[in-house]
């Protein structure tokens, strides 16, 4: 897979993975802005409303006729969080040009598309349609209201909220339900404007197309976006807690106590030299099934149903995440720390060491197979300037030492503890 990348102007830039790998090419556009209460919101909104359609396919039945036509392209919104960046994006994946019945172009229409899309959106008294905002603000409320049904979900959402209170980080990439439903068609295309003018604009391809056409459909469709901003992406990350241990507890109607923990990993991040040593430390702690969470606390113990930890890249974070019976809650988050202290003694073998590799090696590889997290990994790296990618980060996991482990676990410190308790003092989910 050949990397190209090529900045067509100040905060704007494109990205070339050629590749003859997939039947399929994957295009994107991402508008990355600083994650904030304020503008979230609207941040999150806007790619909805515009998929519902375009001043030439007003409405969704048209515009999904438009994208099969090219040969059942696929077209649609997406909003991510990366780090304390909220990044608005719409991909298209449609069939490579060698598979075209009649050998037509695809990339060029796509793009197309695309850019209508984007660009061009049907308007109402020059403003997006009441009828759309109004639908869209009501879907996305029930979206972010819905983040509680999952209590799995909802105890990290809420251990990132008091953990990194004061942070852009803590802010819902959703935003907020009653700004959603309350959202005017003015407000929203004022929001919209903004966001095309101040955004980092970032364009990935991954198919068998030259970088150089690439361009070319890029320019033609997207000319709006290709002015000079100034548009930097950061995120703050804290090495150490600020103060003592936190513990935060909520009560909710639930069956199963939902047991949280955030640790700060000392500063490494995917840009650090140590960052593949903390991808198997993670691993041999809590992310794999042969981890010493699984196989200790959940298993040999049976003090959880489930025990995992995974690990933000970009923001420095490890957490943990548990469900737990109403008594066990002492026992649970003490054996918990107690896995934890054993890797930071090196209380492990061999054995353990290279099935954590080898896990996060095959999740590497498994990514390098997918057109949708190529391009996810890619917009990653971009924003935040990394290498370290692809074959380059599986080669250095798989030579990561036990003392190299024991290193980066002794960086980690615990921050917050969140725990989800029953209505009446019993946990309960």
């Amino acid at each position: 897979m050949l990397q190209h990348w090529k900045r067509l102007a100040d905060g704007v830039e494109l990205a070339v993975s050629r590749t003859d790998k997939f039947k399929t090419g994957l295009l994107s556009v991402t508008l990355t802005i600083p994650l904030d209460a304020d503008t979230a919101t609207a941040g999150a909104l806007i790619p909805e409303v515009l998929g519902r359609g375009s001043r030439n396919h007003p409405d969704m039945e048209r515009l999904s006729s438009a994208a099969d036509e090219l040969y059942g392209a696929s077209l649609g919104p997406v909003v991510r969080q990366r780090g304390e960046s909220q990044c608005v994006s719409f991909l298209c994946s449609f069939i490579d040009d060698r598979y075209a019945l009649d050998g037509s172009a695809v990339l060029e229409p796509a793009a197309g598309l695309m850019g209508e899309v984007l660009l061009d959106p049907v308007l109402q008294d020059g403003v997006f349609r009441q009828g759309y905002v109004e639908l869209e603000g009501a879907n996305l409320a029930d979206r972010i209201h819905a983040r509680m049904n999952d209590k799995r979900s909802w105890a990290i959402f809420r251990l990132i909220q008091e953990m990194c209170e004061g942070e852009r980080y803590a802010v819902d990439k959703l935003g907020d339900a009653e700004q959603a439903q309350a959202m005017t068609p003015e407000k929203l295309w004022a929001s919209y404007r903004s966001l095309l003018s101040n955004a980092k604009v970032t364009f990935y391809y991954g198919g068998a197309a030259q970088p150089e056409r690439v361009e070319d459909a890029v320019r033609q469709s997207f000319a709006p976006l290709l002015s000079g901003r100034s548009a930097p992406v950061r995120c703050q990350v804290e090495a150490r807690p600020r103060g003592p241990v936190r513990t935060v507890t909520d009560s909710m109607d639930v069956t199963q106590g939902k047991l949280a923990m955030g640790f700060r990993t000392g500063g490494i991040t995917m840009g650090s030299g140590d960052y593949p040593a903390l991808m198997v430390c993670n691993a041999l702690y809590g992310g794999s099934a042969n981890s010493k969470l699984f196989v200790n606390v959940r298993e040999r113990l049976s003090l959880c149903y489930y025990a995992s930890s995974a690990l933000d890249k970009i923001k420095g974070l490890m957490v943990v995440s548990s469900g737990v019976e109403p008594a066990q809650f002492d026992r649970a988050q003490e054996a918990i720390l107690n896995q934890l202290d054993a890797v930071q003694r090196g209380d492990f073998t061999q054995d353990e060491l290279v099935a954590a590799a080898r896990t996060v090696a095959n999740g590497l590889r498994g990514r390098l197979d997918s057109q949708g997290q190529v391009e996810d990994d890619q917009l990653t790296r971009l924003l935040f300037r990394t290498g370290g990618e692809g074959e380059d980060l599986i080669r250095s996991v798989e030579s990561v030492t036990a003392d190299q482990v024991v290193q980066v676990a002794k960086e980690l410190r615990l921050d917050t503890i969140y725990r989800l308790m029953g209505k009446e003092g019993a946990c309960c989910g």
